[in-house]
């Protein structure tokens, strides 16, 4: 089977460093997807408004080179044990294949571009290829009470993040709660702990640089 994209996503994240590891972790950040020219078209989208969350799946398309294995490193388990590909999300996948459950936000008719759908808490890369969209349905997607595997046993603790008023103060309201929530989830690789390394991470047109030091991210400039 052949598959094209029908969209690609929008975001203010242009590079694989920083994007949230999971859809739905960073519920502020807003993206858009923008439909290839043959499925710009009202009646393809026909009573999607009506529905709260979209699965989306998409594709890995930065590691479309990188070599694949059937046993990856978790980054919920510190990046030092392995676990079966297929028991984790891992962006290394024999197809490079991702799912996300994303929120509608919007959609609106853009010039040029047709109908336009805007969501948030997305995991996407600008740029990634979308192969389909489908309505999240409740009663038969939501499972409270399933287990999670080493998920449920492994604690996940955020960072503080400390951002300048000189930096704060060139962001909008909105890319400012996103950016910070992006940052508390520490993009860092989990096994890097070097507190005089500067990481930098590219955000809505700017690149953003900065140190952790024990429980805490300082922004230094962007």
């Amino acid at each position: 089977m052949e598959i094209l994209p029908i969209a690609h996503f929008r975001s203010p994240l242009t590079s694989k460093f920083g994007i949230p590891r999971q859809s739905g972790l960073v519920s502020e950040l807003e993206g858009s997807i923008v439909f290839e020219p043959e499925y710009r078209q009202k009646d393809a989208l026909r009573g999607l408004e009506d529905f709260d969350y979209l699965w989306l799946i998409w594709e890995f398309s930065a590691n479309s080179n990188a070599r694949k294995s059937l046993t990856v490193r978790p980054p919920r388990l510190g990046g030092n044990r392995r676990m079966g590909v297929f028991a984790t999300r891992s962006s290394f996948r024999p197809n490079n294949l991702g799912l996300s459950c994303v929120r509608l936000d919007r959609v609106d008719e853009e010039a040029g571009l047709g109908p336009v759908i805007y969501v948030k808490g997305a995991d996407l890369m600008d740029g990634t290829p979308i192969y389909d969209i489908k309505p999240y349905i409740a009663y038969a997607d939501s499972h409270p009470e399933a287990h999670c595997g080493f998920v449920d046993q492994s604690e996940w603790h955020e960072l503080e993040v400390v951002i300048p008023e000189s930096v704060a103060s060139s962001f909008t309201a909105e890319e400012l709660a996103s950016l910070t929530r992006l940052l508390a989830l520490d993009p860092r690789p989990h096994y890097h702990d070097d507190a005089s390394r500067v990481y930098g991470m590219p955000f809505a047109g700017r690149d953003i640089h900065f140190q952790v030091q024990g429980q805490q991210l300082i922004v230094l400039d962007h």
